[in-house]
């Protein structure tokens, strides 16, 4: 029976990345881009740290204060997260991505599965060559690096994905995967945390490859039927769970800059029609057809404001959308008297039925 081959590509410190993909002055310098809690102005936590940040101990989940201690002295650079930034990057990635796979499975803004079996005929060296062309393919045309594990499933992929970092590819053939795990800390398989590995090293399990020789029986008793199977076939690399889209996503949004604060309908229309020009290709990609169209508004005093407006049918049409697109703005701008920063279009309430009613029916806005 051949085997499946499945990549993990997951985008390497994908938030602090878009930060110096925005402003290349930051490369090479400790990057921290933190949550913020607002109360004081270092509270919060770190979300992402590039790796000369890392080098200082600087990761992900400790206090902000915590990380600027550790890189005193240096000139670290500490960011707030931008989502929607980061969100319209990673968009652009997994559009190309997506064109690589038989099936593919976004588990998150910077990771993804790839079945490619039947384009490579099972051939784990098709495989890897076929990493590096989406390497490429990726650097070019977005510019960001991404870590690939290239296995016979997912769990082992996943796993694989993390040996070689950044921008490194790890593969895993089939005959390889038990003598691949066993040396690991039992804390790299998912669903094993601090207290189910505090448990398992009680029970002298401290490798996977403990985990593997285990009685299945007695982690059934110690762990339940469900998590004691789990572990028991995680540890012995089997896992037969396939590469599928989690249904459609549920929005296709692009947001960026202007060259200058405006209330000018014109230079925004310019900027959203490039983005709709975008978000087209992706629709068509998908095959989808949207229902409601929404549009973001960063103003100068930082604040996001946003508007939606649904229409009676769906439709893919690039007419209708940038007309309701610039509708809106229009609406929006009656509404406001501040100087718009960045811009964006969101569609969303996705179909594969297309019908040809594309009557605008309701209006509704959301703050």
């Amino acid at each position: 029976m051949q085997s499946r081959v499945i990549i993990l590509a997951d985008l390497d410190y994908f938030f602090a990345q878009c930060e110096e993909l925005r402003n290349s002055a930051l490369r090479g310098k400790p990057v921290v881009v933190g949550m913020y809690s607002g109360r004081t102005e270092d509270s919060g936590a770190v979300s992402t740290s590039n790796y000369e940040a890392r080098e200082h101990g600087v990761k992900s989940g400790i206090p902000l204060f915590l990380a600027k201690k550790r890189l005193e002295g240096t000139d670290a650079v500490f960011l707030p997260v931008d989502y929607d930034y980061y969100q319209q990057i990673s968009d652009k990635i997994m559009q190309v991505l997506r064109g690589y796979a038989d099936a593919f499975e976004q588990v998150g803004i910077d990771e993804a599965y790839l079945d490619v079996t039947m384009r490579t005929s099972g051939d784990f060296e098709a495989a890897k060559a076929l990493v590096q062309e989406m390497k490429r393919a990726v650097k070019s045309q977005v510019g960001v690096t991404f870590s690939a594990g290239i296995a016979p499933n997912k769990l082992v992929a996943k796993i694989a994905s993390d040996i070689q970092k950044p921008d490194g590819v790890t593969t895993v053939l089939p005959g390889e995967v038990k003598g691949f795990l066993a040396p690991l800390q039992v804390s790299r398989l998912l669903g094993v945390g601090k207290k189910t590995s505090a448990k398992m090293e009680a029970l002298g399990i401290k490798t996977i490859g403990d985990l593997a020789g285990y009685d299945p029986q007695r982690l059934i008793e110690l762990f339940g039927k469900t998590l004691g199977v789990y572990f028991h076939n995680a540890a012995n690399g089997v896992d037969n769970d396939i590469v599928q889209e989690a249904g459609e996503a549920e929005s296709i949004s692009r947001i960026s800059t202007l060259k200058e604060n405006t209330r000018d309908i014109a230079a925004i229309t310019e900027k959203t029609n490039q983005q709709i020009e975008e978000i087209s290709q992706e629709l068509a990609q998908r095959d989808v057809s949207f229902k409601q169209v929404g549009i973001i508004a960063i103003m100068t005093d930082l604040t996001a404001r946003s508007r939606m407006q649904t229409l009676e049918q769906p439709t893919r049409d690039l007419e209708t959308l940038r007309r309701v697109a610039r509708e809106l703005f229009e609406k929006f701008l009656g509404d406001s008297t501040l100087e718009v920063r960045r811009v964006g279009v969101k569609v969303s309430q996705f179909t594969k039925e297309e019908k040809q009613q594309r009557q605008l029916t309701s209006f509704f806005q959301n703050g």
